[in-house]
């Protein structure tokens, strides 16, 4: 007797990949944009992973290169890859990533940390990363709700953020177009003290930048650095505001001891964390 051949069912085959698929995505999409206790731990701790890579940046770009700091550099790369693709992945319109200047940014990262012979210029670039994470809406929102100092201090964090990312980014900038022919250039740290002097007009005069090139990276760290600058400045000056939307027309920001809202004059019930 001779029995039939067992023939696989492709198609139930197909929807059972398609199912575990779907499942893996609704996990991933879980761990970054659910409100579960998992979720939000996961989310600070690539948060904490950010602000240990940046801290990487900055103390291995003074170092000379060596196989320990390469060896690292893969491990964050990796690291960067793996949450890249995780959002890659759950997003529901891939392809329109990018379209976004962040999705660059972070490709930019990620081979500046796997593709040591880039050099360390490109390593001032991955503090991109971290402006990208403050931005991120549902991160920030988290903030808010667990840290109070985040809530007073934030437009105060976030100026600092954009002018520490400008002056990193313009100090590889400066590294990379001038190291081959500049004297006064000779490692990262003189390439920040110009970046620094020239940001705040200070303008020493023991280093310079020639050439056309070098006059317009250094008149673009003027007016660009001097306007962050301003606004770190005017973060720390103003009066701290409180970010509670108001019933009526919307408004978000007002002062701390705000009774009524300035643009409406509805009442406002402000919650008050009191006083120490």
């Amino acid at each position: 007797m001779v029995f039939p051949r067992h023939i696989p069912d492709e198609h139930g085959l197909l929807e059972s990949v398609a199912i575990r698929s779907e499942l893996l995505k609704g996990r991933i999409r879980q761990l970054y944009a659910g409100e579960t206790l998992g979720g939000v731990r996961f989310r600070y701790a690539l948060l904490v992973l950010d602000i240990v890579t940046v801290l990487f940046i900055i103390a291995t770009s003074f170092l000379p290169r060596s196989k320990a700091i390469e060896s690292l550099d893969v491990v964050f790369g990796v690291l960067i890859l793996a949450d890249f693709s995780a959002r890659l992945i759950i997003s529901r319109h891939p392809l329109q990533h990018f379209t976004r200047l962040s999705t660059w940014t972070d490709l930019i990262v990620i081979i500046s940390f796997l593709a040591p012979l880039t050099g360390e210029a490109g390593g001032f670039l991955r503090t991109l990363r971290t402006l990208r994470l403050l931005r991120d809406y549902q991160m920030v929102a988290r903030l808010r709700v667990d840290s109070s100092f985040f809530r007073r201090n934030e437009e105060v964090i976030f100026a600092v953020a954009n002018l520490a990312v400008f002056i990193f980014v313009m100090t590889g900038i400066v590294y990379e177009t001038q190291k081959s022919h500049n004297n006064h250039i000779a490692n990262y740290a003189d390439a920040l003290y110009f970046t620094v002097t020239a940001l705040t007009t200070t303008g020493f005069g023991d280093i310079t930048l020639p050439g056309t090139v070098g006059r317009l990276i250094t008149v673009v760290i003027m007016i660009f650095g001097v306007t962050l600058f301003l606004n770190l400045a005017k973060a720390l000056l103003a009066p701290a505001k409180v970010r509670f939307p108001c019933p009526i027309c919307g408004l978000q920001r007002h002062d701390s001891d705000a009774v009524h809202c300035k643009a409406c004059g509805t009442v406002l019930n402000i919650p008050d964390e009191g006083a120490d």
